[in-house]
């Protein structure tokens, strides 16, 4: 899904680097990527709390909303967790910013902005699924 926000973005003259929205006046920026990040955050937790919901915990049967607001706090944050190791990766002055020599964006697999997208949700994964196996999904 961040690769279609990314295309769709570039289609209308954005890179994923470009300034979003300034944070209250300070030298620090919300960019595009974490945008296109958050779209597809948004798709892809309401897409897997249903397939979770249908295999991985279908014996526990609460109402759909009421399992899925703990599914979405759990996944917001895990959200601003990844949020914060793709800034880290993607700040060119962070001491974990992805080389820009290795990551140039030539080819899709030199993109520092899927590289990046990747590390952090194999990052916030883990976190994520224990929280909602304990919160959200557990037993009645």
């Amino acid at each position: 899904m961040v690769v279609v926000c990314n295309k769709v973005g570039s289609g209308f003259g954005v890179h994923e680097q470009d300034a979003f929205v300034n944070l209250l006046g300070t030298a620090y920026n919300i960019r595009y990527h974490h945008v296109f990040f958050t779209i597809a955050f948004l798709v892809a937790n309401t897409w897997n709390y249903q397939l979770n919901r249908m295999w991985t915990f279908r014996g526990n049967r609460r109402g759909w909303w009421r399992e899925f607001f703990p599914f979405l706090l759990t996944g917001i944050g895990a959200l601003m967790v990844s949020l914060v190791v793709m800034t880290l990766l993607m700040n060119p002055n962070s001491p974990l910013a992805l080389p820009a020599d290795v990551f140039d964006d030539s080819t899709g697999f030199r993109t520092k902005l899927y590289w990046a997208s990747l590390i952090a949700i194999a990052v916030a994964t883990p976190v994520n699924f224990i929280v909602n196996k304990l919160w959200t999904f557990r037993a009645k």
